[in-house]
């Protein structure tokens, strides 16, 4: 089965983030997020992001920094933010009630996409596959909700922090 749309909102009554994932197949999964499985899921997120090969081959930070920024909008460009989540009736192989999250691992598959695992304590959750456009998808959708919470987090890719200004006292000095 494929993945047809993932819908990501923070839900202020349960002060938490609610995943709905839904598949070509008429499934749906739906997944709670806590504040501290965020604190979890973001950095292995970036890490994913900048595993991709021909980032990671690159020496220089800024350069990493770089071409996160043009794959991301390269990815981003891509991806369809405009249709709202459909709202039909679904199969819910796991249950109305939303999973609450409890262990996230990562690693790739042999056609080295990412793949996601969001689990709870015990029992079955999903596995997401992530090509590079999904994967910078999931990170808009975890942003974009993550700003409309009242946690007081700033989720940044490495591309998105600001360069650092350097006035001419900070500036390395050459010695010829």
């Amino acid at each position: 089965m494929r993945l047809h749309q993932l819908k990501l909102d923070f839900i202020p009554e349960q002060d938490r983030l609610l995943l709905r994932v839904s598949t070509d197949t008429r499934l749906e999964v739906r997944l709670w997020l806590t504040r501290r499985t965020l604190r979890l899921l973001w950095p292995l997120l970036v890490q994913m992001v900048r595993s991709a090969p021909e980032i990671a081959l690159q020496s220089n930070p800024q350069a990493r920094d770089a071409l996160v920024g043009m794959q991301r909008e390269q990815a981003l460009s891509r991806a369809n933010f405009a249709d709202a989540f459909e709202e039909t009736p679904r199969d819910l192989p796991l249950g109305a009630e939303p999973i609450l999250v409890a262990r996230i691992q990562a690693n790739k598959d042999a056609s080295g996409n990412q793949v996601l695992r969001l689990l709870p304590q015990q029992g079955q959750g999903i596995h997401l596959t992530l090509d590079t456009t999904l994967l910078h998808s999931l990170c808009k959708l975890v942003q974009n909700a993550v700003a409309k919470s009242d946690w007081d987090i700033v989720l940044e890719l490495p591309a998105q922090r600001a360069p650092l200004a350097m006035d001419d006292a900070a500036a390395p000095k050459r010695v010829n």
